[in-house]
């Protein structure tokens, strides 16, 4: 373990400050009140701390004691465990993969769209925006089901949706008038505290 691990007693996190996936940790973070030192990182140019502690040199990345971490999903699922309380997935086996394979899908469908929409050309992003608006359309009914995703509770579906819905207008995507509930779904989420808190001040600047 490197010193760099060592010296650090509080929870520390290596962030971008506009990364969604920086972002859905930080909602995580937030959510459950755990004291945490965030480091913002700079995508564009190479953290010697970080690159001590992880060999990718990615973020998300958290140093918890001598522990680290820099797969966003295994990391919130670890915060989730290691903090119970509020519990933001399923106690139960089942609807516990239920949950996870939600994830899968978000990552698969959305998340896959993002490096296109934050750096693609102009056709590669237009094609993200149509497949992301799309998308988001067809789902309407889920949004409409429950309060939160697939859920009466707010879980960590929700922590990783709520960082692309709020850089739809970032990303220039504007959803059809028939996506009620999803527009219902965002003010419902982006008024929670723990979301206001997650932001960063460029998040901010994103605001839809």
């Amino acid at each position: 373990m490197s010193a760099v691990a060592n010296r650090r007693s509080v929870m520390s996190c290596f962030s971008s400050p506009v990364d969604p996936q920086c972002h859905r940790a930080r909602i995580v973070l937030a959510e459950k009140d755990i004291a945490v030192e965030i480091h913002d990182v700079n995508l564009d140019e190479m953290s010697e701390d970080l690159l001590d502690i992880n060999p990718y040199a990615t973020v998300p990345t958290i140093v918890d004691r001598d522990l680290v971490l820099y797969d966003a999903r295994v990391l919130i699922e670890y915060l989730d465990e290691r903090f119970p309380h509020p519990p933001l997935m399923p106690v139960d086996p089942v609807s516990r993969a239920k949950s996870r394979l939600g994830l899968f899908r978000i990552e698969s469908d959305w998340y896959t769209l993002l490096p296109d929409l934050e750096n693609g050309t102009d056709k590669k992003k237009a094609q993200a925006q149509k497949a992301m608006a799309e998308s988001l359309a067809n789902a309407n009914e889920v949004f409409a089901a429950m309060p939160y995703f697939l859920s009466d509770d707010f879980s960590l579906l929700d922590c990783s949706i709520a960082p692309i819905l709020w850089r739809l207008d970032h990303y220039g995507i504007e959803l059809p008038e028939n996506t009620k509930a999803i527009k219902d779904y965002m003010k419902r989420v982006f008024a929670r505290s723990s979301f206001q808190a997650s932001l960063s001040e460029q998040e901010r600047d994103m605001e839809v």
